[in-house]
C-alpha cells in the first residue's frame, strides 16, 4: 500500500471487545442478584422451582444464540455481529424491568439470550486476530474474564438499589449498553480475515497497516466439521464437550443460585449480605482469568485445569460444613470461583492450543456451544432441589461441587487421551500449509 494511514494501537480493539463482554456479563448475571426480590413479589407468585426455569431461558437463548452466531458473523461480518447483538441483549434486558408476570419476563431472558450467546464468539474471533498468535490463550482467557466483572458489577450495584430503587432498576440499567453499541460502531474495525474471505483484499490490508498487524491467513481449502470427529480428535472432542458442560453446569448454576441459596439457609446468616457471596464468587473468577492465564503459559492449559477444576470441587464440599467464620466463607466461595469460570476459560485455552487452525473455530463451537446444556440445566436442576428443600442448600452445593469435580476427572481423562495420541503421532514432516492470500 502506498497510501499513508494514521496508526493505531491494536490493545485498543481488545480492551473495547472486553468491556463488551463486561456488559455480556452483567445482562447475564442480574438475573441471580435479583432472584430473592423476584420469588418475594406477591403478584408474580414465583416458586423456587419456577424460578430455576425463568433462569435457564437465558441460557437457553444464547445456546441457539451462539449456534446461529457463526452463519451471521459470516453474512454480516463480525463486527456488525456484535453491534447488533450488544444492541439486542441490552433492550431485551432493560425491557425486564417493566415486565409484569413470569411469563413476560421469562420472553424477554430468552430474547434477550439471544444476543447474549452471539456476541461472546465475535467478539473473541475479532480480539484473537488484533493481538500475537502466542497470546491467543491469554487474551482468550483475558476476554471471558469480562463476564465474572459483570457479574460483580451486578452484585456491587444490587447491594443498593435493590433496597433503594428496587429490582426492576437493575434491568433498567442494562440499557446503557447502548451507549457501548454506538462507541463500537464509531471505534470497532471489522475483521481482517473476515474481509479477506470476502475478497476486500484493500480493506484488510488498510485495517493490517492501522493497526500494525501481519497480513490474515485464509486457507483456499475448505474444512469439513466433521473432522473434529475423526481419528485423532474424536475421543478428546467428546470428553472436551462433557468437560465444558459440567464445568457451565457448575458455574452458571452457582451464579444464578447463590444469593437465594445462602439467603433461604440460616446457616449461611453470618451478618452479611447475600449478595456478598456472590461478589466473592465473581471476585474469585476474576482472580483466576489472571493467575490460571499465566500458570497455563508455564504448565499447560489442561494440566493447570485439573488442578482449578479439583480445587474447586474440594472448596465447595467444604462450605457445605457451613463454617462459622465469614471470612473462610468468603475463602471460598473465591476458590469456588477459580474452579468453576477459572477452569472455563482453561479448557477455552486447551481447546485451542489442541485443534489446527482450520478445525479450531468448529471445536470451540461445538464445545462452548454444546457445553451450555449444561448452563441450562444447572439452574433448573437447582431450583428444583430447593423448592422440595426450601430451608437448605447443602444438596445444591454438593450437586454443583459433583458437576466440578467430574470437571477434573474429566480433563484428566482428555490430559492422559491427547498425550497418547501425540506419542501415538507418525514423526515424518508434515505436509504445509496452504500459503497465505
Amino acid at each position: 500500500m502506498t497510501e499513508s494511514v494514521r496508526k493505531r494501537p491494536a490493545w485498543l480493539v481488545i480492551v473495547l471487545c472486553w468491556a463488551i463482554v463486561i456488559f455480556d456479563g452483567y445482562d447475564l448475571i442480574v438475573y441471580g442478584t435479583t432472584i430473592p426480590a423476584l420469588t418475594t413479589l406477591k403478584e408474580w407468585d414465583l416458586s423456587v422451582d419456577a424460578a430455576g426455569n425463568i433462569g435457564s431461558l437465558a441460557f437457553a437463548g444464547m445456546l441457539v444464540g451462539a449456534l446461529f452466531a457463526g452463519f451471521i458473523a459470516d453474512k454480516l461480518g463480525r463486527r456488525k455481529t456484535i453491534i447488533f447483538s450488544v444492541i439486542w441483549f441490552s433492550v431485551f434486558t432493560g425491557v425486564c424491568g417493566w415486565a409484569s408476570g413470569p411469563v413476560m419476563f421469562g420472553a424477554f431472558r430468552v430474547l434477550g439470550g439471544l444476543g447474549l450467546g452471539a456476541l461472546v464468539p465475535s467478539a473473541n474471533a475479532i480480539a484473537a486476530e488484533y493481538v500475537p498468535a502466542k497470546y491467543r490463550s491469554v487474551a482468550s482467557t483475558a476476554m471471558m474474564s469480562g463476564v465474572p466483572v459483570g457479574g460483580s458489577i451486578a452484585a456491587a450495584v444490587g447491594l443498593k438499589a435493590l433496597p433503594d430503587l428496587g429490582w426492576e432498576s437493575l434491568y433498567y440499567l442494562a440499557f446503557t449498553g447502548l451507549i457501548l453499541a454506538v462507541v463500537a460502531a464509531v471505534a470497532l474495525p471489522e475483521s481482517p480475515v473476515w474481509l479477506r474471505t470476502r475478497g476486500r483484499i484493500a480493506d484488510a490490508e488498510r485495517l493490517e497497516a492501522t493497526y500494525s498487524l501481519p497480513p490474515a491467513r485464509v486457507e483456499k481449502k475448505s474444512v469439513s466439521a466433521l473432522e473434529i470427529l475423526r481419528a485423532p480428535y474424536l475421543a478428546t472432542t467428546l470428553l472436551f464437550f462433557v468437560a465444558t458442560t459440567a464445568t457451565m453446569f457448575a458455574w452458571f448454576g452457582l451464579g444464578t443460585w447463590l444469593p437465594k441459596l445462602t439467603k433461604a439457609d440460616v446457616r449461611f446468616d453470618l451478618g452479611s449480605d447475600p449478595l456478598t457471596y456472590l461478589l466473592a464468587l465473581n471476585l474469585g473468577a476474576i482472580a483466576a482469568s489472571v493467575v490460571t492465564a499465566w500458570l497455563a503459559t508455564r504448565f499447560g492449559a489442561l494440566k493447570v485445569g485439573i488442578v482449578a477444576a479439583a480445587v474447586g470441587a474440594v472448596s465447595l464440599f467444604v462450605l457445605t460444613t457451613f463454617p462459622s467464620s465469614i471470612v473462610v466463607v468468603y475463602l471460598l466461595l473465591v476458590l469456588a470461583g477459580v474452579g468453576s469460570h477459572g477452569t472455563l476459560c482453561l479448557i477455552i485455552s486447551a481447546i485451542a492450543d489442541h485443534y489446527p487452525d482450520r478445525a479450531r473455530a468448529t471445536a470451540l463451537g461445538s464445545s462452548l456451544g454444546g457445553g451450555r446444556l449444561g448452563a441450562v440445566f444447572g439452574p433448573s436442576v437447582a431450583g428444583w432441589l430447593l423448592d422440595r428443600n426450601p430451608d437448605s442448600a447443602t444438596s445444591s452445593i454438593v450437586m454443583f461441587a459433583i458437576a466440578s469435580a467430574l470437571g477434573a476427572v474429566l480433563l484428566l481423562a482428555t490430559l492422559v487421551v491427547s498425550s497418547k495420541a501425540k506419542a501415538d503421532a507418525p514423526t515424518t514432516t508434515p505436509a504445509p500449509e496452504p500459503a497465505a492470500v
